[in-house]
């Protein structure tokens, strides 16, 4: 699949370090309860950690319980869905649809209106708090 922003993966692995290119490279998946945004609601945007594309809107996110930041719909066309059957299981990724990079998976076990849960990694993502 062809992004707008692709880079090599050497760069990607200078820009973004060990911790965030495993996860955002190379489908990673952080511990639970872990990341920095799990349990994060300010007001503002949550953007790609690899390319800075704004992907969710803090009024989609709640805590779904599961240890990872949860949110209950994306920004329209940001985000790529595709068919992951690793490790034994049928899941859908999801994928910056502006650089490819890997950002967790949705499920569609939501408590809220729109019946999903996309389960992020708070590594995948960098946060941009909106002024009153």
């Amino acid at each position: 699949m062809k992004y707008p922003v692709e880079k090599p993966e050497s760069e990607w692995k200078a820009q973004l370090g060990p911790e965030r290119y495993k996860i955002l490279r190379e489908k990673g998946t952080e511990f639970p309860h872990s990341g920095q945004y799990n349990l994060h609601f300010e007001n503002g945007t949550y953007c790609c950690g690899a390319c800075g594309e704004p992907l969710f809107e803090s009024n989609a996110k709640f805590d779904a319980h599961c240890g990872w930041p949860s949110f209950d719909e994306s920004i329209p066309g940001k985000v790529e869905y595709v068919n992951d059957r690793s490790h034994g299981m049928m899941r859908t990724e999801i994928l910056c649809a502006n650089c490819g990079s890997h950002l967790g998976h949705v499920f569609d076990d939501g408590p809220t209106n729109t019946g999903q849960r996309y389960c992020v990694n708070s590594l995948s993502i960098d946060f941009t708090k909106k002024n009153p």
